[in-house]
């Protein structure tokens, strides 16, 4: 039996929504707190989507009612990643290698992508939808605007890219000791998603990833739009 969404207002949905997913965050954090190695984010994706299906409540449905807020938050917390930037020694930032790293980086989290769904012979407007898998959610939406690839295929390679770098993130960072630059892998490979990461590792790492997913956004909606648009 599916939640019956026509009892309840558009404002009602959307408080409805934001509950469950306020109690599913809590529930992820107090995990979390137990099990630091797990990614907070993996599992208040988890705890979520329980709770959905818990209320018999389509994914869809969910998204829609809680869309208006939650889009609004994202663009606001985006924004703010501007603010740790500020504490970053920028004349201390080896930035000829920095450079090579991130211009390898961009290059590769796009072009790979569409090469192998070119590969797949898929369509062209689905191939274009892998030039925005290297950047966060808002950037990618645009972008994919810009070049006219389909927004919601967009978004969940940008958000699955985002969760799978986060989940193995310890694993394949577990021997590197500079956090610096294990912030800096998370913030390009892993957009938003490994930049919350990246705060659970330390600050340092979560300041550098902050810096990565910026800076790697710009230069990917530059390229991709400049080749595409």
């Amino acid at each position: 039996m599916e939640f019956t969404t026509t009892h309840f207002s558009t404002t009602t949905l959307l408080w409805i929504g934001f509950a469950l997913t306020l109690i599913g965050y809590i529930s992820a954090k107090l995990l979390n707190q137990r099990f630091p190695k797990l990614p907070l984010v993996v599992i208040a994706i988890v705890f979520v989507s329980g709770l959905l299906a818990l209320c018999h409540w389509q994914y869809q449905s969910y998204a829609d009612a809680v869309a208006p807020l939650f889009n609004r938050l994202l663009g606001y917390a985006t924004v703010a990643l501007a603010i740790p930037l500020a504490t970053i020694r920028f004349d201390e930032l080896p930035i000829k290698r920095l450079s090579l790293l991130l211009g390898i980086a961009t290059l590769m989290g796009g072009l790979l992508p569409m090469s192998i769904a070119y590969g797949l012979h898929l369509s062209e407007p689905t191939i274009l939808a892998f030039a925005t898998r290297a950047v966060t959610t808002p950037i990618a939406l645009n972008v994919a605007t810009l070049i006219h690839a389909p927004l919601t295929l967009a978004s969940f390679i940008v958000i699955f890219s985002g969760l799978v770098g986060a989940a193995l993130s310890p694993l394949i960072l577990r021997n590197l000791n500079d956090e610096r630059a294990a912030g800096f892998a998370l913030g390009l490979a892993a957009h938003a998603i490994g930049t919350a990461q990246a705060w659970q590792r330390s600050p340092v790492a979560g300041e550098y990833a902050a810096f990565g997913m910026a800076v790697n956004g710009v230069v990917t909606a530059f390229w991709v739009i400049c080749v595409f648009s």
